[in-house]
């Protein structure tokens, strides 16, 4: 598995420390995240999941902790829009250039607004997908959140 990812490239260019972690990816899991905090051996809290959305049609990323789910009305609501829904997965592999599994919301093909749950922020470190599947990336929350220059709200249920 190659470490050097549009992800990484992204990261090094913006100036933000991270290191990389592989773990052995499973494609059947039911839910990636929880199955990726559990080969790195860390809490489910600390490795944080992307999700792509459409907030009033638009798309956007959403960024929270494995164990939990995004709350639509509240994720609408940190965008300013009325309604939000979750992105197919062929439409997000299209926008964003990276396979499902594999989703990261750095080195996208274009850059799409981002918000993160204010949960993650309470960590010193945590995990994102690094590009691929089976690799993430280390980083402070405060790094992740100026990399991105996301809104931080409460966007879980």
């Amino acid at each position: 598995m190659s470490k050097a990812t549009r992800a990484t490239k992204a990261l090094e260019q913006a100036g933000v420390a991270f290191t990389v972690h592989s773990y052995d990816y499973d494609p059947g899991a039911d839910k990636v995240g929880l199955q990726a905090a559990e080969a790195l051996g860390e809490p489910p809290q600390r490795v944080l999941k992307r999700l792509m959305a459409l907030v009033d049609g638009k798309p956007a990323c959403v960024i929270v902790p494995s164990d939990r789910e995004v709350s639509m009305k509240r994720l609408a609501a940190a965008f300013g829009g009325k309604s939000a829904q979750m992105m197919k997965p062929p439409e997000a592999e299209r926008l964003t250039g990276y396979k499902v599994g594999g989703i990261s919301p750095f080195g996208q093909m274009r850059r799409i607004p981002t918000a993160i749950e204010e949960q993650a922020l309470v960590h010193e470190l945590v995990y994102l997908n690094g590009g691929q599947r089976g690799l993430q990336l280390r980083m402070r929350p405060a790094d992740l959140v100026s990399a991105l220059n996301a809104i931080v709200a409460p966007v879980v249920a």
